[in-house]
Formats: structure tokens, C-alpha cells, sequence
């Protein structure tokens, strides 16, 4: 098997580039502190379950997500700008690819931990459920999001990124269920071929 090592020097790379001269620091900590604390949780938990390297591979793209959300906040990615300018859009979307991340690759991991540990054997309701977990974390980031607004006042506006959007929370939930979807749809095939020549031996 092959060692997923690899991926952790690729996440300091991306952190601490996301980190130098940020628009705002206090920004930059809030955005990028999920992949913090997911890399812990990783770390963690890698003697216990460990997941196939495609899934790895995927975690990492997600934080990559939050490190350049957070060094130029959401409001203000330069490719996004230029689309929202080019297409005569109201506001920069790139928060949008966030939220549609947050729903593809929770919708990976729990998967995989729902196939590995054997989690539900009735298998009409497995993408159900996964899409509904997906949800489920979706809907408690936006109530995160919502209490540091509310704790810091003005500091906490650009994590919450509506950008005068009145159905931003709605719209981040929705992306994230397109998310989870396109994942079963379009990669489950793929997921499971490397579930299987990964650990077809344990």
C-alpha cells in the first residue's frame, strides 16, 4: 500500500502559503482553522482507520479551497472577480465552490467509513443517508458561521461571506448537497475500485 505521507508536507506548503501577507489574519485563522483541525483529527485517528489515498487526495484539494478562501477571503478570490465582472455578476461566488466542497468530500469520507465498518446494511438508504449527514454538517457550519458573526461583530463579516446575499446561508446548504450528489453519482465507482486495491488485503 501506499504510504498517504506525501499529503501532509503538501498541506503545510498550501497553509503556510495561504498565510503570507493574508487580507485580513483574523480572517485567514477562521477560514482555514477546518483544515486545522481536520489534519488533528487525521493524525489522530491514522492508527485506527486510515483512508484510501484517493480519499486523502480530495481532503487535501478541499483545504486548498479554504487556504486561498482565507489568504484573500471569499468576497475577494481574483479569478472569481473577474468572472463576477465578466458575467456581470452581484458578487463574488467562489464561496460557492467552498460549499459545494464541504458536501463532496464529507460525502467521500463518510462513505468510506459507512462501507469499511460495514455502518448500514440496508443499502436502499445508504446515499440517503450520506447525503443527509452531508446536510447535516452543512446546516451546523452555517450555525458556526452565524455565532462568530455574532461574537465578533464586524471582524466575523467576511467569514460569514453573504456579501448582502439574503439567501446566502440557503444557497451554501444547497451547494453542499449538490456536492454530496455529484460525489455518488460521478465517483462512487471510482471510490470503490480504490477502496478495493487498497485494502484488499485487510
Amino acid at each position: 500500500m501506499k504510504q498517504p505521507q506525501i499529503f501532509i508536507p503538501l498541506f503545510f506548503i498550501g497553509l503556510i502559503l495561504s498565510g503570507i501577507n493574508p487580507k485580513e489574519y483574523f480572517t485567514w485563522f477562521l477560514e482555514v482553522s477546518p483544515a486545522i483541525i481536520g489534519l488533528l483529527i487525521l493524525v489522530f485517528t491514522y492508527k485506527k482507520f486510515q483512508f484510501t489515498n484517493f480519499t486523502y487526495f480530495f481532503i487535501l484539494i478541499h483545504c486548498y479551497i479554504l487556504f486561498l478562501g482565507g489568504h484573500y477571503t471569499y468576497a475577494e478570490v481574483p479569478p472569481f472577480e473577474w468572472i463576477k465582472e465578466t458575467f456581470n455578476q452581484t458578487r463574488n461566488n467562489y464561496d460557492k465552490v467552498g460549499h459545494f466542497a464541504q458536501g463532496f468530500v464529507p460525502a467521500m469520507i463518510v462513505r468510506e467509513l459507512f462501507i469499511r465498518k460495514n455502518v448500514i446494511s440496508n443499502k436502499s438508504f445508504f446515499n440517503f443517508i450520506i447525503v443527509a449527514v452531508c446536510l447535516a454538517i452543512s446546516a451546523a457550519y452555517e450555525w458556526l458561521e452565524w455565532g462568530v458573526s455574532l461574537c465578533t461583530g464586524e471582524g466575523g463579516d467576511a467569514f460569514l461571506g453573504t456579501q448582502g446575499y439574503v439567501w446566502d446561508t440557503q444557497s451554501d446548504m444547497l451547494y453542499a448537497t449538490i456536492g454530496a450528489i455529484c460525489m455518488l453519482i460521478f465517483f462512487s465507482k471510482k471510490h470503490d475500485k480504490a477502496i478495493q486495491e487498497q485494502f484488499q488485503t485487510q
